[in-house]
């Protein structure tokens, strides 16, 4: 069954000078949080960018298909902890985001480092919002196993 989630945003002036928000129509749990221009490119002062709302999707999306992936191998995690870093730079083309960078710490009883390198693996292949940025942007992860 498809499900659909929606996300509204305004924005208000030029590019360079311009203002705008982003709400999380679907749900509302966020609303009305200011973006810039000037927030991606440089320094966030306290306002996001499309850049940390994707890193914030990867984030959540890998932690849930991680946490499958090792529950399906017969080693459910106790806790799991992911930060992703996504980077965009200006090329030839324009500004683009090049990659999309996973770290993931969790503690997992009765996992070994190679079962979980290889859930991590599969969860960086298989979560759909890594899915959705295949062959677009570089992906990578980084885990480590916690006791």
């Amino acid at each position: 069954m498809a499900t659909t989630r929606r996300a509204d945003a305004t924005w208000s002036g030029d590019l360079l000078s311009g203002n705008g928000t982003v709400t999380a129509a679907t749900t509302r749990v966020f609303s009305d949080l200011p973006t810039t221009w000037a927030s991606r490119i440089g320094e966030p002062a306290g306002v996001t960018s499309p850049e940390e709302l994707l890193a914030a999707a990867h984030a959540s999306c890998f932690s849930m298909a991680f946490s499958n992936e090792l529950a399906k191998a017969g080693t459910p995690p106790t806790s799991v902890r992911v930060t992703v870093a996504v980077t965009g730079d200006k090329l030839e083309t324009g500004w683009t985001v090049l990659s999309s960078a996973i770290t993931v710490t969790a503690v997992v009883p009765g996992a070994t480092n190679e079962s979980f390198q290889e859930a991590a693996t599969k969860a960086r292949d298989g979560c759909p919002i890594s899915k959705a940025l295949k062959g677009n942007v570089e992906l990578s992860v980084e885990a480590t196993l916690d006791s």
